[in-house]
């Protein structure tokens, strides 16, 4: 039977924490099977061939410091906060079982008196209700799978950050499915994450039959590591947060004293790469350099307002007035 290994995070940076998983994945030895638990601040965690402007309501996330970050496997969509603890399992290819990591999550939450079952590939359920939900990745040589545990989320976020698919836009991402959803304190109000993680160790070792030291991640010990803080800048980073989304379009339209206006947006790489624009607007100089000086900005609406703006300051009043006007059409569009 392979060796195992037990890590928890002292942090709570959701692109820190997966990063540390990411640096995990690729260097624990190959003949051991790891456990990793750990918990985000307030954040969106998006699957990795989302779009987050399906998925998330950007604007509310921005005003109330709540941050995006994108995973390398799978699924769908999930708000974490410090009342939601993530669990990792790796093992080598060859001995890898998701089952196996279930049953390990299932007889834990026994010892709280929770019955709790598996559902699915994806769900761990109590009286119907998902409490967990999981994800997965593999390589030649070695497989992961990590999930969530509803302890006491703060339920009331979800909405406010999680929106419907907007119709509008016409993406070629997977997309979420909404499912009911139950804190683990509703049926054992005395369970904290302090205390999960305790019966997930004990039944993790007790399942491979040896036992080992619990070793805490420390920002100190971690930040020593080259490899990891360059897979930390990765997860940080805008491009591959939000340019690493699947292609989509984006037509907007409105009206203003001035005419009405269709600009219909091709994203690709988290920018604007193609862009034609219908208006009935008398002022062809400015819908001209629009189409000229949009191309190649970020698909994001500070980005999409500066370039407007800076790309129309040398022309007349009016016409930087109608810069306004779009710019601000395109942030309300993109709320």
């Amino acid at each position: 039977m392979s060796k195992i290994k037990i890590f928890t995070a002292e942090h709570h940076d959701p692109w820190f924490n997966l990063a540390t998983e990411d640096w995990l994945f690729k260097t624990f030895p190959e003949d051991h099977h790891v456990l990793f638990l750990w918990r985000n601040k307030p954040c969106i965690v998006i699957g990795r061939f989302q779009n987050p402007w399906n998925e998330c309501n950007i604007k509310a996330m921005e005003t109330d410091g709540v941050v995006l970050a994108r995973r390398q496997s799978g699924g769908g969509a999930v708000y974490h906060d410090l009342g939601n603890t993530n669990f990792t399992f790796m093992s080598p290819r060859n001995e890898y079982d998701k089952d196996r990591n279930f049953g390990i999550i299932i007889k834990a939450l026994e010892k709280f008196g929770i019955t709790a079952e598996q559902s699915g590939r994806n769900d761990i359920l109590v009286d119907g209700k998902k409490v967990s939900g999981s994800a997965f990745r593999m390589t030649t040589q070695r497989a992961f799978h990590h999930g969530t545990l509803l302890i006491k989320t703060d339920m009331g976020k979800l909405p406010q950050y999680l929106t419907p698919d907007k119709t509008k836009l016409q993406s070629k991402g997977v997309k979420s499915v909404a499912s009911r959803v139950a804190n683990l304190t509703e049926y054992a109000s005395a369970l904290t994450h302090d205390s999960l993680c305790d019966e997930i160790i004990a039944t993790f070792q007790k399942t491979y039959g040896e036992s080992c030291k619990v070793e805490d991640l420390t920002t100190e010990r971690l930040s020593k590591i080259d490899s990891l803080y360059e897979t930390y800048q990765l997860y940080s980073d805008w491009n591959w947060r939000f340019g690493s989304s699947p292609q989509f379009a984006h037509p907007i339209s409105a009206r203003f004293p001035w005419g009405g206006i269709t600009l219909d947006i091709d994203i690709r790489e988290g920018k604007v790469a193609g862009l034609n624009i219908f208006s009935d607007s008398l002022s062809v100089e400015f819908i001209e350099r629009v189409q000229e000086v949009l191309p190649g900005t970020r698909y994001a609406p500070e980005d999409i307002r500066y370039t407007l703006l800076d790309g129309t300051k040398d022309l007349p009043p009016e016409i930087q007035a109608m810069a306004v006007d779009v710019a601000a059409l395109v942030e309300k569009e993109m709320e």
